[in-house]
């Protein structure tokens, strides 16, 4: 059955809007909206958020978010990435070319594009290059781990045509959220419709070029930043989880694995952390942020 991106997406939204329902922006955070990072339109934007009273660069946190490559975008995860600024940092939230419409490499060329960005402007923005941490859930945990080797890799940067600004960001740490890693052996089991659009026709054009381009987990190496690997109880990628984090420590790299509510907590589902609402999505994002100011103080 062929992949119906706009039901996954229509259903997404109506998940999404219900659990933010109501939600607004705190009285304590200034936002910049809509600010362009690239020549993709409104796919191609990205706000920054921090504290009205942040008047020098300071720790930032980059979040690129889920949907299963096909859905998402900035507006769906203001409220979660300005949850993060009340903690004290910088956080800049994007939007992304989409699949099926735009496929690989398409999302990760944009995380590129906003990096440079970031690198760019970080000044005008309160953003301390030196204290750079990234976030991403799902397919966005996916991204994050391919684009954080792509920063921590010459080989891997070779297989890419754009200009990865390695020399001039450093990532010191990462929050893998309910994540999928091992995207070679996810395409040849097939079991993951969204990826597999958003894949389909690089596989299509070059089989061969594209496995080794999609396999992350054979380029990781010892320069990854430390990462907080979490997962929830009911969370359909749980099994994903244990096996990055036992990965990163066999490559010597700083992490922490975290599993999330306990069974019969049927709420603790994928990405639950999004939900404002729950204290256990309060605890987690607490824990990740924690993670971070002891790596980047």
């Amino acid at each position: 059955m062929k992949f119906d991106a706009e039901k996954f997406r229509k259903d997404c939204k109506t998940n999404d809007t219900k659990r933010d329902a109501g939600l607004t922006t705190p009285d304590n955070i200034l936002r910049h909206d809509n600010i362009s990072y690239g020549e993709f339109g409104k796919y191609n934007l990205l706000d920054i958020y921090h504290k009205k009273d942040v008047t020098f660069s300071q720790k930032t946190i980059i979040d690129i978010h889920g949907g299963g490559w096909t859905y998402g975008d900035k507006d769906v995860y203001q409220y979660y990435c300005m949850d993060l600024a009340k903690r004290g940092f910088t956080v800049v939230n994007f939007s992304y070319r989409l699949a099926p419409e735009n496929p690989f490499p398409a999302a990760i060329e944009d995380v590129n594009a906003v990096f440079t960005w970031v690198t760019e402007n970080a000044r005008a923005y309160n953003i301390d290059l030196d204290k750079i941490c990234v976030t991403g859930d799902s397919a966005g945990a996916q991204l994050a781990s391919q684009y954080l080797t792509l920063l921590c890799n010459d080989e891997y940067r070779k297989l890419f045509s754009m200009r990865v600004p390695f020399d001039k960001i450093t990532v010191k740490a990462v929050a893998l959220n309910c994540g999928c890693y091992d995207m070679k052996n996810c395409i040849e089991s097939e079991k993951d419709e969204p990826f597999l659009a958003y894949v389909g026709k690089a596989l299509a054009e070059d089989r061969e070029q594209t496995l080794e381009r999609i396999n992350v987990t054979k380029y990781i190496n010892e320069n990854f930043p430390p990462a907080y690997i979490m997962t929830s109880e009911y969370d359909f990628l749980k099994e994903d989880a244990e096996p990055m984090y036992k990965l990163l420590k066999q490559k010597g790299i700083s992490c922490v694995y975290k599993l999330y509510g306990k069974e019969g907590d049927n709420y603790m589902g994928h990405v639950f952390h999004l939900n404002l609402r729950l204290e256990e999505a309060q605890v987690c994002n607490d824990d990740e942020c924690s993670f971070f100011d002891r790596i980047v103080q």
